[in-house]
């Protein structure tokens, strides 16, 4: 216990509980409880639930067991794959375009789009691309073009009931770079507007920060390190890179972290 309140030791007990070994975590837990009466404990557990709160974590230590309110109803995972090359080819053009609708009780994927799109201005893939994302030329040939794609969603997000506008839901990507820079300057390359919708977002490296304290800097491999948790398929494959957003979102709520958006407003 670093101070004589125990406060360092409570908090660090429920928001730190992965990182510590099962025999390590009950002693510690036991420890805790004998040095301190019922009634001093349930007002520490008060304290660090407010400081928990004032952070973007569940109102309630109770919360902690379980998936606190969020403030969506559903979080839409996304996760781009663009043409690429060394150096960088001008303009890059999204191949693949996965959406993984999560419930926001539930955390679990409810519904999946996922299409690929023929690139138009750089029509060959180079074996840079093919190497970095897994995808061969002949799983873009033939494919609908961007706008047709764009068009698709639209369709999708209505089937969903996600345009509704009693129903909250906001887009979830790792990093800034799909719906900042990807997204609207491809179609402003192509003259296509950029729905709503697009426009809002969570970059779940700033949620991971702010739950965890620590930038990943190598992206979804560093969360799944930090979260312990096992990386699923195919780095750089744009579908299995959001089922691995998905799972360290699923991750982060069970610890009783609230997403809140970070994207500025347009």
């Amino acid at each position: 216990v670093s101070d004589a309140s125990g406060c360092s030791m409570i908090a660090l007990l429920h928001t730190g509980a992965a990182k510590f070994p099962p025999n390590l975590l009950s002693r510690s837990r036991r420890a805790v409880c004998l040095l301190f009466p019922a009634g001093v404990l349930e007002g520490i557990r008060s304290i660090v639930s407010r400081k928990l709160a004032s952070h973007g974590f569940g109102a309630s230590m109770a919360a902690m067991s379980s998936f606190p309110p969020q403030r969506y109803h559903y979080f839409l995972v996304l996760d781009f794959e663009a043409t690429c090359d060394k150096p960088q080819i001008h303009p890059q053009e999204i191949i693949e375009f996965p959406i993984l609708k999560l419930n926001g009780r539930t955390m679990e994927i409810e519904s999946t789009f996922h299409m690929y799109v023929q690139p138009v201005v750089h029509p060959q893939l180079t074996p840079f691309c093919t190497e970095l994302t897994g995808i061969i030329q002949g799983m873009v040939d033939g494919q609908p073009s961007l706008q047709q794609v764009l068009e698709r969603v639209d369709e999708w997000m209505a089937k969903e009931g996600l345009l509704d506008p009693s129903v909250k839901s906001i887009f979830v990507t790792c990093g800034d770079w799909d719906l900042k820079v990807m997204l609207p300057g491809q179609c402003q390359y192509l003259g296509l507007p950029v729905a709503d919708y697009f426009k809002q977002w969570i970059n779940l490296k700033k949620a991971y920060s702010f739950a965890m304290g620590s930038w990943p800097k190598n992206g979804l491999l560093d969360m799944n390190k930090g979260l312990n948790l096992q990386h699923i398929g195919r780095p750089h494959s744009g579908i299995d890179d959001c089922k691995n957003i998905a799972n360290i979102m699923k991750t982060l709520a069970h610890r009783g972290f609230i997403f809140k958006q970070t994207s500025k407003p347009f």
